[in-house]
């Protein structure tokens, strides 16, 4: 059975008029997409695609052009009040009042909310997000990563059942990013529903279950993350063979032939006209002894390149 929808928009269009020097533009043209509640969900795309865009009109700032949004069922235009309580956004750009305590700047966001001081979870969120111990500390005082952290539980305060992360981890190190990462998945498996734009390929590929391509702000791709990384079609094999390669072999079975070393061969193939048996037998014949064999799979990376290429080829 399919999943309701957390966030569902329809024929959404955003046109920004001329300004000064700069032309009018075509943020997003007719897009139409669900996310399904209870799922990561990848927004991917180029910069300047219309991510921002698209999560800017979600969280209320930025008024789109035509179509339709709805957060947990409620329009964004008919029910706002409820649309935007059902929503958290968590913003690249680290922006809270350095002077408040964390414990001081979650207490101010829930007042925004209306969340009654009985109902509030400041302490509750912060350790959470591991910071319970900084919670009268000076927000101006924590480290980059502890400021992240802030900004997610500031996201929380009025418990949205979707939340949006937008770059969570541009800028960060890698131990923080994998924090960053762990805490994502805590919140999905507590029942959020995360949507996440970053421009980490991997990470989406490992964390998402499903993924959206915007380009050019047009949707060009939305499938179950297997599914969309089944979609490349080239397979690469790396052949060792027992001496130095003095000619590279050739075949129309290979699409792309290159040296990776003395004795090292990396050849792309189609995985849907060809194998890598008929490869290896290709190699073999042309006086080639094979001595090792490995194999690498397309991913995420790949067919990204692949999507947004072809768009841009038909722009």
């Amino acid at each position: 059975m399919e999943q309701p929808a957390a966030i569902s928009i329809r024929n959404l269009v955003k046109r920004y008029a001329a300004s000064g020097n700069a032309p009018p533009k075509l943020a997003l043209d007719d897009v139409s997409f669900d996310v399904p509640q209870g799922q990561i969900f990848g927004l991917l795309g180029p910069n300047g695609a219309g991510k921002s865009t698209l999560i800017n009109i979600l969280a209320g700032l930025v008024m789109k052009t035509s179509g339709t949004a709805e957060i947990w069922g409620f329009d964004i235009d008919k029910d706002l009040r409820n649309a935007k309580r059902s929503i958290g956004i968590v913003p690249q750009e680290i922006v809270f009042d350095p002077f408040f305590t964390p414990f001081e700047v979650l207490e101010n966001q829930a007042g925004l909310y209306g969340v009654p001081k009985h109902l509030r979870r400041s302490m509750e969120l912060l350790g959470q997000v591991h910071l319970a111990d900084k919670a009268g500390a000076y927000a101006r005082t924590l480290s980059g990563g502890m400021k992240r952290r802030l900004l997610i539980s500031k996201a929380l305060v009025h418990t949205p059942p979707v939340i949006v992360l937008d770059e969570p981890t541009a800028g960060v190190d890698v131990e923080l990013r994998r924090q960053l990462w762990e805490l994502v998945a805590e919140l999905n498996h507590g029942g959020v529903t995360v949507v996440l734009t970053t421009h980490y390929l991997e990470e989406a590929e490992q964390l998402c279950d499903r993924i959206a391509i915007i380009n050019h702000g047009q949707l060009i791709a939305n499938k179950p993350t297997r599914e969309l990384v089944e979609m490349a079609r080239e397979k690469v094999v790396v052949v060792t063979v027992d001496g130095d390669v003095t000619r590279l072999p050739s075949s129309p079975a290979f699409l792309k032939c290159v040296s990776a070393g003395e004795r090292t061969i990396e050849i792309t193939y189609d995985k849907d006209k060809s194998n890598a048996g008929e490869v290896l037998a290709q190699v073999q014949a042309q006086g080639l002894t094979v001595v090792d064999v490995t194999t690498r799979e397309a991913d995420l990376e790949d067919v990204f390149v692949s999507l947004t290429t072809a768009a841009k080829v038909a722009a």
